[in-house]
């Protein structure tokens, strides 16, 4: 497997390049597509002529009615992807630049940049507690530039005291797409109050994207180092609310037991349910560089495909 360093090479309008770039990374280590169009879906019965393929022969039907009928389904589409990315303030962290959000649009530039060479059409769909930004599925060369555009703003204007509502933000993206698509999704995951209704909101929305047949990808973007292992040194500190802009002081040896616990058991519940639901959950730190996330991921796709 190819390894390439992709750090710090992200400067403002070179978004484009950068994705160029990762993409011909990709391809060395791939040995066909990591992406497909849905498969064919069955449509109606039709009454069978000479000269039909007698693969489409539904023998069950004959055997009821004693009269032959072939299948016929519909056509296999190309892919439509709906990129949606969590643009709230605690994507921002840490700041300033080597980010979650930095991450995330990185590997978003790099997936659109590969879809685009397939000639597979992708959307993007932006949101904090609420849809932000919503453009559908396209597959030319302007829409790519309008969506790198979108990106690179993000990078450059950075969203103060934005909060987050995954599970209202997740049910608009459901309304939103009226074909079936791959859903892929980058957050956090933190809602601005994480409690055991907010989490139950959250999986009925994953649920309303699989019950509308998206097929879902979540990658779960974090600073593993401090939000989940909560590795700080053993002293008082003023922590900051992103979201809300609230403050509390505390001396980390108070907190960190507690703390890692709740968010183990909270990560431990998403990928249970994830699991549950047939959704592909990426476990994505931000301290690993989107590159060799993104090139496993679909690698791994690959081979299952």
């Amino acid at each position: 497997m190819q390894t390439i360093n992709y750090e710090n090479e992200t400067s403002f309008g070179n978004l484009e390049l950068l994705a160029k770039q990762v993409v011909e990374g990709f391809i060395t280590g791939l040995h066909k597509s990591p992406f497909h169009g849905f498969s064919v879906e069955f449509a109606e019965h039709r009454q069978y002529n000479n000269g039909d393929n007698v693969k489409n022969i539904d023998w069950k039907l004959f055997a009821k009615t004693d009269k032959l009928y072939s299948k016929r389904f519909e056509e296999e589409t190309n892919l439509r992807c709906q990129f949606v990315i969590d643009v709230s303030s605690s994507m921002y962290f840490p700041e300033p630049k080597d980010n979650k959000l930095t991450f995330s649009i990185e590997a978003v530039a790099a997936l659109m940049y590969l879809l685009k060479r397939q000639r597979d059409a992708f959307g993007l769909s932006l949101f904090t507690d609420e849809i932000v930004l919503n453009s559908p599925a396209k597959s030319t060369t302007v829409h790519q530039k309008y969506l790198f555009t979108q990106l690179e703003d993000l990078l450059q204007k950075p969203k103060i005291n934005a909060q987050t509502n995954l599970s209202e933000a997740l049910h608009q993206v459901a309304e939103l797409i009226h074909k079936r698509s791959l859903v892929v999704i980058f957050s956090d995951l933190f809602n601005t109050q994480t409690n055991a209704e907010k989490t139950d909101e959250l999986f009925d929305a994953l649920q309303h994207l699989k019950f509308n047949k998206h097929e879902v990808v979540v990658f779960n973007v974090v600073d593993k180092l401090k939000e989940v292992d909560f590795a700080f040194e053993n002293r008082p500190y003023q922590f900051i609310d992103m979201e809300t802009g609230d403050a509390i002081k505390v001396h980390t040896n108070q907190v960190k037991e507690n703390y890692t616990a709740a968010v183990s058991s909270y990560r431990q519940e998403i990928a249970l349910k994830c699991a549950q639901y047939k959704i592909d959950l990426i476990d994505a730190d931000i301290n690993r560089g989107f590159f060799p996330i993104l090139q496993a991921y679909l690698i791994k796709r690959q081979k299952l495909g």
